[in-house]
């Protein structure tokens, strides 16, 4: 459960116009192993209320995430309304996309987490 509250609140904390990975998010949360596990909670909801699961993608920049969304291509028009640019095989430019996260972020991240017990 404490891993879920994480990846929500590592989630929230992806600029808008910037996609992460599920690698990237589960590194942040301290479980670098467990990107299928933030797929999980993103795809059962279980990382909470207003998370951006859309800005989530694999660490090719595909976009992974289409049986979480009610129609196919929802996750491709919510990242274009980001100014996000997906190409047609469904894939996002990570080196001009992707969210590099500082260590400054990371390590406010681990702040976020002691503050809350988590």
């Amino acid at each position: 459960m404490e891993f879920y509250q994480r990846v929500g609140i590592v989630c929230r904390a992806i600029p808008a116009g910037k996609v992460a990975t599920y690698g990237q998010i589960a590194l942040l949360c301290g479980k670098p192993r467990n990107a299928r596990q933030v797929g999980y909670a993103l795809n059962r909801g279980r990382a909470g209320a207003n998370v951006p699961a859309f800005r989530v993608v694999n660490g090719q920049g595909v976009l992974s995430g289409a049986q979480a969304f009610s129609r196919p291509n929802t996750q491709k028009k919510l990242l274009a309304g980001d100014g996000i640019r997906v190409s047609a095989d469904n894939r996002v430019d990570l080196k001009r996309f992707g969210w590099h996260n500082t260590l400054d972020e990371a390590l406010f991240l681990r702040q976020e987490f002691e503050r809350l017990g988590i």
